[in-house]
């Protein structure tokens, strides 16, 4: 089934009053003019990215940028999920402060979905609020992190638990930047592509099923596809819920789960994809002992993350271990877990479930 897609660049807007702003996706989008016209006049810009992402793309955004900015500075971080911390954030810190950057520098995040979470918060922090704009280089940040203005570091004892609300001037997502992905991150945003489905849009489950093998072979207008409908379900949900008071929890599916892989394996031993794409096997087989949702459709979407070269299997923490992570979590209320469930194929909510069935769930879904 092909992506019903023209190859022309295509546009979603988050809806959010003062806030609004648009996410651009296409290809070659870091060298069209075009992409960076309407954005805050600045002397200067920073572009915050990392060892990785730096030889590929930054000397292409600092020559873009560099028609609009007088002064383009740059810091390189080091690239991992273990380095999401105080130290690594400090450094973006470091840099405003030693050029002198005054609260209308235009921070540029380039990269996945730890450089967007820091130079977010940066941007959140710095002089109490300076404009950022997401160029998200991963198919995990162009369908999830870099839209809704979630910002955040991560606490040993918690992943994302220190940050702020705080939205983006733009998203850029070119699309030729997934051609440089290793599988292993093209597999872990697909995760976050397929959750789309369950929670919210049965239709494009059933194209994500049809079109599995497309993507992970990085069709580009199946990859388009992927990432406009993304785009599209989150901004619809964020839109009517941006600070997550209750409908933008459903974003969370797979993530109670996933965020105690996370922390309980130690930040980067799997990434992020990985452990929400088995996150999600274990709250639809929640869902399923919940009475919410039949075997058929948990073994239908399990195998759909299977196809997409996520662990379906968990780490053996042990369930006490689990328990204790997931009550950190931030959905979590009283010290009681709460999980993101599948309330019918298609619907989300959030709910609570006795530990004696969170139990059950890890025993089957661990090893």
């Amino acid at each position: 089934m092909p992506a019903p897609l023209s190859d022309s660049p295509r546009q979603v807007r988050i809806a959010l009053g003062e806030r609004s702003y648009e996410i651009r996706i296409g290809a070659g989008l870091l060298a069209d003019a075009a992409s960076w016209e309407g954005l805050p006049a600045a002397a200067a810009a920073l572009v915050v990215t990392n060892t990785t992402v730096a030889p590929l793309y930054l000397g292409a955004l600092r020559a873009a940028l560099a028609a609009r900015y007088r002064s383009v500075f740059e810091v390189v971080l080091p690239d991992g999920e273990e380095h999401k911390d105080w130290a690594t954030l400090n450094l973006i810190f470091d840099a405003l402060l030693s050029h002198g950057c005054d609260r209308r520098t235009v921070l540029f995040a380039l990269g996945g979905g730890v450089v967007g979470d820091m130079t977010g918060f940066a941007a959140a922090s710095y002089m109490r609020g300076v404009p950022f704009v997401q160029v998200p280089t991963t198919l995990l940040a162009q369908v999830d992190s870099s839209v809704g203005g979630k910002t955040a570091i991560n606490h040993p004892l918690g992943k994302n638990m220190i940050g702020a609300f705080y939205q983006p001037a733009r998203v850029l997502c070119d699309l030729d930047t997934l051609k440089t992905l290793p599988p292993r991150e093209l597999s872990a945003g697909l995760a976050e592509v397929i959750k789309y489905g369950p929670i919210a849009d049965l239709d494009f489950l059933d194209w994500i099923e049809a079109n599995v093998d497309a993507l992970v072979a990085r069709e580009p207008r199946a990859l388009a596809h992927a990432v406009k409908r993304s785009c599209e379900i989150k901004a619809e949900v964020v839109g009517q819920d941006e600070r997550e008071s209750g409908l933008r929890a459903i974003l969370n599916f797979g993530h109670t789960f996933g965020h105690a892989i996370e922390a309980g394996l130690g930040y980067g031993e799997w990434l992020h994809g990985e452990a929400v794409g088995c996150g999600m096997v274990m709250a639809l087989r929640l869902s399923h002992r919940l009475g919410l949702v039949d075997a058929a459709f948990v073994q239908r979407v399990t195998a759909l993350i299977a196809r997409a070269g996520l662990p379906t299997v968990g780490p053996a923490l042990g369930a006490e271990r689990y328990l204790a992570l997931m009550r950190v979590d931030k959905k979590a209320e009283a010290g009681e877990v709460r999980f993101v469930v599948i309330e019918r194929p298609g619907q989300a909510a959030v709910r609570g479930a006795p530990d004696d069935l969170v139990r059950q769930v890890l025993a089957e879904s661990t090893r």
